[in-house]
């Protein structure tokens, strides 16, 4: 018998884009459920007027609060950014909220090769190289730009971690942990962003679903044949 809790949660037994809709209910100290592959799969078969709201493919997340039911990554965290209090300042800092996320949703699709429509090769990705490079500059420029520094601040200037924190160290930290040249990519080109994830990769919550994780999915990232690719093109001894 499944037990109650604040949400259901939707997604594969992976971390991916799913883990920062974990990360932000562990930091806010909400319960879920997650649904395995099975539910997943019935619930994506379903009529579209029986779903808990239209979608096409998980993350799908529901708020048994209210019944609220939501798709989409981008979506649901602008939903637990208003519904979990996550982000403390006004207008300026819930756009520039909004711009990260989608930021770190375009990144984990680049990672991909939007969801492995292709394989990485050793060319590919070498010609990629420049382009994360850049979006590690921007992750810094932002930060940087509001106070940030390796061993202070966060990301929009905030006195305490909000969302804005949660994903960067969800899409930063997740990678880093899982593939030792993009941590070695961090550290050289955005060492404020990386001290930032190290700080917050200790935070209690953050750290309790890092090591349950770990037990559940092992170091997998996005899991299937895109990502034995992007292992393959890493140099040796990393990740």
């Amino acid at each position: 018998m499944r037990v109650e809790r604040d949400f259901e949660l939707y997604y594969w037994p992976l971390p991916f884009r799913g883990q920062f809709i974990r990360a932000a209910l562990a930091f806010a100290g909400k319960s879920w459920n997650e649904h395995d592959e099975g539910e997943i799969a019935a619930l994506m078969q379903m009529a579209l007027e029986d779903q808990p709201v239209p979608f096409m493919g998980p993350p799908l997340l529901v708020d048994n609060e209210t019944g609220f039911a939501l798709s989409q990554m981008p979506a649901i965290m602008v939903y637990l950014a208003e519904r979990l209090a996550l982000v403390h300042g006004g207008a300026r800092d819930r756009a520039l909220t909004v711009k990260l996320v989608n930021d770190a949703n375009d990144i984990i699709d680049e990672l991909t090769l939007d969801g492995g429509r292709q394989m990485w090769t050793e060319d590919r990705w070498a010609s990629f190289i420049p382009r994360l490079v850049k979006w590690m500059r921007i992750w810094e420029a932002v930060g940087t730009s509001n106070g940030l520094e390796a061993g202070k601040g966060f990301m929009l200037g905030t006195a305490k971690p909000d969302l804005a924190d949660i994903v960067t160290v969800t899409l930063w930290g997740t990678t880093a942990s899982r593939f030792g040249a993009i941590a070695a990519m961090l550290a050289q080109y955005a060492p404020a962003t990386m001290g930032l994830v190290q700080r917050l990769r200790a935070h209690p919550a953050l750290a309790r679903l890092e090591a349950r994780s770990v037990k559940r999915y092992g170091h997998a990232y996005c899991g299937g044949e895109i990502e034995k690719s992007l292992r393959a093109v890493l140099p040796a001894g990393d990740g």
